[in-house]
């Protein structure tokens, strides 16, 4: 490609002038900030319809004991609870489903195992949550489905669950 200077110390591709150089560089930025709008919104929309696996999902995860247990993504905790397990099982179903945008996934309390399904306000991202007994022991666990890390809002959720209860 020939080049003829311009003046100002930059060369320009020949047959183009600085005021269409400043229109294609404008499209070009134009183009680019469209793509990412439409990358994002999709993958919002993605988050948001992608459907859940019962069968990924739905499960417990036994061999804690009674605790708090951190994990990258998520929490578990495990309370010994006194009196009727099946009682406190049921309290806690009532306060979870009370929850802004939580649903149940599967499971009953009948069955001593429901899962749920809490989504961030803003973007919609979704969390799983998983309560059964076993024996005296009512497990909560708490995890995102998507990223790396949930910036402790399971762990926040499930305390304030417990609070409610009355088993923090």
């Amino acid at each position: 490609h020939r080049r003829r200077p311009c003046g100002d110390g930059a060369d320009l591709p020949v047959g183009l002038d600085k005021a269409q150089m400043k229109a294609r560089l404008r499209q070009f930025l134009t183009n680019t900030l469209t793509l990412l709008v439409l990358i994002a919104v999709s993958g919002a929309l993605f988050i948001r319809v992608a459907p859940m696996d019962v069968a990924e999902f739905h499960r417990t995860y036994p061999g804690h004991d009674a605790g708090d247990w951190p994990m990258p993504g998520g929490f578990e905790a495990v309370r010994r609870v006194g009196g009727d397990p099946q009682a406190a099982l049921t309290r806690l179903d009532a306060i979870i489903r009370a929850t802004p945008r939580t649903k149940v996934l599967s499971g009953s309390v009948g069955e001593g195992h429901v899962s749920y399904v809490t989504r961030s306000a803003v973007w919609g991202f979704p969390d799983t949550t998983n309560v059964w007994l076993e024996g005296e022991l009512l497990h909560i666990h708490g995890h995102l489905r998507f990223g790396g890390s949930d910036l402790g809002v399971n762990r926040r959720r499930i305390e304030g669950w417990l609070q409610a209860l009355g088993q923090l």
